[in-house]
Order: structure tokens, then sequence, then C-alpha cells
């Protein structure tokens, strides 16, 4: 039997085959089976976690490990090997500019306005490399975060300790599959003393106007990007619908997360109205929030603040509460609260809470 026959009959039989330079050719990556398509249920506020149209379930973190995060932006040839744009960019009144990939950094986000806040721990100006993003890349240096994040400015002190605490211990999920569970991520690596630092810093700056609540009937079309609304200037709009569209106030400055500038929460007409019925008495199906918000929604004690948040954060939150992705110490306390509650009712609520003064 000749040496040609042995290598046919190797194949054959699936021993393992050498090409001439005695390297073992590239084996083939198993495909992987189409995952089930994800069905929201008829409640659910789907609007306030800004799913991408397509988007399938989260997987790996959005950290800066590897190749896709805020980081990878930042290094010499970006993402994908794109050159890094290298053109200093400004900001109404700041005296300082950066470029993209500064503004970008994860470990080192641009700072346009430091004169607005205290100076910042080490945590939230720069974070642990790689497994822990800074605090001030997502929430911004003064604590207003974004409509995808959460608004941590004048919190209280134990409540953000314990809503890192949550995270860490994994009691504290997101329901949303298609949303990365960023913060669950990211906590398990902090210490006892980055969470107390980020808690004693975010706490101490009050939380001042920040969202711009308009009713209507009607929006610019939107597009979703960054687990956020944008809105298309190109002359057409669509119905509003039972939902909230948050957006920012400056298309061109949100770009550069501009930390002056806020962002409009488009409700369905007649919302704030009937939001402020089940706020105010709960409607015959809710507890009132006054009862532990305090009457001005602006917290008790270690109770949050509602007054002027983000809707979207507080959509996420009510919904990850009766869904039970949230099981942290105080969870237990919103549950009831929720539980009889519908999207509108949300949109309603919500409307409310955001039209409320600071």
């Amino acid at each position: 039997m000749n040496r040609r026959l042995l290598l046919v009959l190797s194949i054959v039989c699936g021993a393992a085959v050498f090409t001439a330079t005695g390297q073992e050719p590239p084996t083939q990556a198993p495909t992987a089976e189409a995952a089930p398509p994800i069905v929201d249920p008829p409640d659910k506020p789907t609007w306030a976690y800004a799913v991408a149209p397509g988007a399938g379930i989260a997987g790996a973190p959005r950290g800066n490990r590897g190749t896709g995060g805020a980081a990878a932006a930042a290094q010499p040839g970006g993402r994908q090997g794109r050159a890094a744009d290298p053109t200093p960019r400004s900001m109404p009144g700041s005296k300082f500019t950066f470029t993209a990939a500064e503004v970008r950094n994860g470990f080192g986000p641009a700072d346009w306005f430091p004169e607005d806040h205290p100076s910042m721990p080490d945590i939230v100006a720069h974070g642990h490399q790689p497994d822990v993003r800074a605090c001030g890349f997502c929430h911004m240096p003064n604590g207003k975060g974004r409509p995808e994040n959460a608004p941590v400015a004048g919190l209280p002190k134990g409540y953000i300790v314990q809503q890192l605490l949550d995270f860490k211990s994994g009691a504290r999920k997101t329901a949303e599959l298609r949303k990365p569970n960023d913060m669950g991520n990211l906590a398990p690596f902090m210490s006892d003393k980055d969470i107390d630092d980020a808690a004693a810093y975010f706490s101490s700056m009050p939380w001042t106007q920040w969202i711009r609540v308009v009713e209507t009937d009607t929006v610019k079309k939107t597009r979703v990007a960054g687990q956020m609304y944008h809105l298309v200037d190109d002359g057409t709009t669509e119905p509003i619908g039972v939902r909230i569209v948050e957006a920012p106030e400056d298309e061109s400055l949100e770009a550069l997360r501009a930390p002056r500038s806020g962002f409009v929460a488009y409700v369905p007409t007649g919302a704030i109205k009937k939001g402020e019925e089940l706020v105010t008495t709960g409607g015959g199906k809710t507890t009132p929030c006054a009862v532990c918000h305090g009457p001005d929604l602006r917290g008790v004690a270690t109770i949050p603040g509602l007054a002027n948040r983000s809707p979207s954060y507080l959509g996420r939150q009510l919904w990850d509460f009766k869904s039970g992705a949230r099981n942290g110490a105080m969870a237990a306390l919103m549950k009831p609260v929720v539980e009889k509650l519908t999207n509108e009712d949300i949109v309603n609520i919500l409307a409310y809470t955001a039209s409320r003064k600071p």
C-alpha cells in the first residue's frame, strides 16, 4: 500500500491530518444555532430599554477588554483599525479641547467643566484597568448620567452604596436580555473604598434641572444608537404612541458627552395630568409615590429622589422590580407598588415625575 493511499484512508477515518509543513490545518468553528426571538410581555416598557431593532442577547460586557470597548477607540488606530481622528474638539463655555478618542476614553474621559464638580476620586476619574471603567465616563463627572444609565448625582450615599453592593452580589440585574449588564460586570471588581469614594462623591452634588418634558402626539423619526434614542432630522415624524422618547437637546453636543446639555422627554399628550393622579393618590392600583419619596419627590433619608430624573432609567427600574430582576435589600418595598402597573401607567407616572422641579 503506497503512502498516497494511506493518506486517503487517514482522511476517511477521521484521523488527524497534517500538511507538508507539519502544521495541523485550522479547524472550522461549529455553526451556532440561531437564538429564538425574544417576545416581550405586553405591559413591558420596551421604550425604556431603547434596544436597537434586531439586537440579540447581550453577551460579553461592554467594558474595555478586547477591541470593542471605549478604550479601544482611544487607542492608536481606534476601532477596527481606523486611524484615530486627531482633530481637537471644543465645547461652548469650556476652555479645554479634546479629541474624539479622549472623549471616548473609558479610563480617563474628558472633563469639560472641572469647575462644576468637586475633585474626583480616582475610581470616578480613571477607574481600574481593565475591569472597571471610570464612573465619570458613563455617569459623567457631574453625575447627571444619560438615558442608558443612571442619574446618580444627589442620591443618598447609603442608597448608592447599597446599589453597588447589590450589583456586586448579583441581587440587582437588568430584566432586558438585550441590554448589557454593565454594572453587574464592573461592581465585583470594585473595592469597599472604591464604593465608598464613588458614593460620597456623587451624593455630595445636588440634583439640578436636566430633563425638559414636552407633551406631543408625534415626534421626529427616531433611531436607536448607544442604548438611547436619537431624533432624525429629515422632515419625517412618527406617532409617540404609548412611550416616552428621551433624546438629546443637542445631538452635536451629545456626541461630545456634554455635561451641561440635557435631554428632552417627549411624552403623550395628557400624560402629565394622568400621571399626577397616580403619583399623588395611587389611582386605586398603587401606593402614592410621595409616601416614600417625599411630597416633592426629592427623596427622604436613603430613599432616592424621582423629580426631574431620567424617565428611561426609572422606567427600566419599575419593570426590573416587577419582573424580579431587582432583588436587593430595598426591592421588597417596591414589588407591591409596581405589581398592577401597566406600560401606560408607567409612561404617565414618569411623565409627571420628570416634569417636576428637582
